[in-house]
């Protein structure tokens, strides 16, 4: 295949998007050094705004190459409905509503196990609530125990090697926390009704190794970080006042609707404005929404999908030149940099691969889920619930990758030997 100049210009934008992810923290170091100009850097250093603000330059380049016309003709080309499906399940999960139902039953579960000081709920966090994505989608389950665990393990006080340690677990356990079911994880999504992979399929071949790794994962964090967690003491929440069961059952019903129509967009931004109403309505039993964390997260899912159509030229042939064996590493590690439901989605294009190549794909996929921000669309709503508690309030692209490295090998050895 002979790439157009556009094509290749997508690339090298793509690439040049990709490293400013992993420098973003030079920017906020740079607001400080020259405070005339902080807010460009500022801006510039949010990695929220990345993909965006790349995707913005491509646009511009394609209406100087080729014409207004075919700019905009290639935007209203592009499914814009991932990005706009999180925004919302990410304001209505995160309200206190959702959120007190929650902290509920891991309180419940947590005074189960007899372990010391926030080792409990740090490890039913990190083992159930992302197993819950496979039921509420990803990106609730990722908005529900980041805010968790902002509340409760961040904000009294961390070291900042276990606050990368944590959000390098929690990304790769949602990432693969989402398989139990196939309709809640976007790489499974994308080929699970093409490939008939219905709910025993996913249970008996991918679910239930997931959830072992998934709890591993979670242990593993739990036991490395032990001493420190056995004597951390979560910071005093500010007093909420309790909300009534009609409440919570009515936002319950507002969270399984956007579910239950994530692919229908004019459906659930129906339910969304409904539901803002009734928020405004009881205000008294709603903390602030997070409709600013949700919209920037949306910006770089937008980004993210605008300046990845433009990668499949090099992208399938280098997938489809594989492998079953060596796909899985393979899409492990394109992962990475690619957005893992558009790997899998260019796999479904491709007719008469084998079981094999199919399940290796997928697994791959979700398997580097975690490695970075861009890897899998839930991770920038953790990133930028959790992102304040870290210095500089930036999450460093490399420390993210080198925390995440272990649990993702955990879920590699669970998907190949198990």
């Amino acid at each position: 295949m002979t790439p157009s100049t556009i094509e290749i210009a997508g690339a090298v934008l793509f690439a040049a998007a990709i490293v400013h992810t992993f420098t973003a923290k030079v920017f906020e170091r740079l607001a400080y050094r020259f405070p005339a100009h902080a807010g460009v850097w500022h801006l510039l250093g949010e990695v929220e705004v990345v993909f965006g603000f790349w995707a913005l330059v491509l646009v511009g380049f394609m209406a100087a190459a080729a014409g207004r016309g075919e700019a905009v003709a290639y935007l209203d080309s592009r499914n814009f409905t991932e990005p706009m499906f999180v925004f919302v399940i990410m304001v209505i999960a995160a309200t206190r509503p959702i959120l007190q139902s929650t902290k509920a039953a891991v309180a419940l579960l947590a005074r189960a196990l007899p372990l010391p000081g926030s080792m409990a709920t740090y490890f039913i966090v990190l083992a159930v609530v992302p197993l819950l994505g496979s039921f509420i989608t990803e990106p609730a389950a990722m908005t529900l125990a980041a805010l968790i665990l902002s509340e409760r393990i961040f904000a009294g006080g961390i070291s900042e090697r276990l606050k990368y340690a944590t959000l390098g677990v929690l990304f790769v356990n949602v990432s693969i926390g989402g398989t139990l079911t196939p309709y809640a994880a976007p790489p499974v999504l994308m080929v699970a009704a093409k490939w008939g992979w219905d709910l025993p399929f996913m249970l008996a071949h991918i679910g239930w190794k997931a959830a072992l790794a998934v709890f591993v994962n979670a242990a593993g964090a739990t036991l490395l970080f032990a001493r420190e967690l056995a004597a951390h003491r979560p910071a005093p929440g500010a007093p909420a006042a309790p909300v009534p069961l009609p409440l919570v059952l009515v936002h319950l019903a507002f969270l399984a609707g956007v579910v239950v129509f994530a692919h229908h967009p004019a459906a659930f931004m129906g339910l969304f404005l409904f539901f803002l109403g009734v928020a405004h309505a009881y205000e008294r039993f709603q903390d602030r929404l997070i409709l600013r964390e949700g919209l920037l997260v949306a910006f770089f899912l937008a980004g993210l999908v605008v300046l990845g159509g433009q990668q499949q030229w090099w992208l399938q042939p280098v997938l489809m030149s594989m492998s079953s064996e060596a796909v899985f590493y393979g899409a492990t590690a394109l992962t990475a940099i690619t957005d893992n439901a558009a790997l899998t989605y260019l796999g479904s294009l491709v007719e008469g691969l084998t079981d094999e190549f199919k399940y290796a794909l997928v697994t791959g996929a979700v398997a580097g889920g975690g490695l970075t921000v861009i890897a899998n669309a839930p991770n920038p709503a953790g990133m930028s619930i959790l992102k304040e508690h870290f210095a500089l309030q930036t999450v460093a692209a490399l420390p993210l990758f080198l925390a995440a490295a272990l649990p993702t090998a955990v879920a590699v050895a669970a998907f190949r030997l198990l």
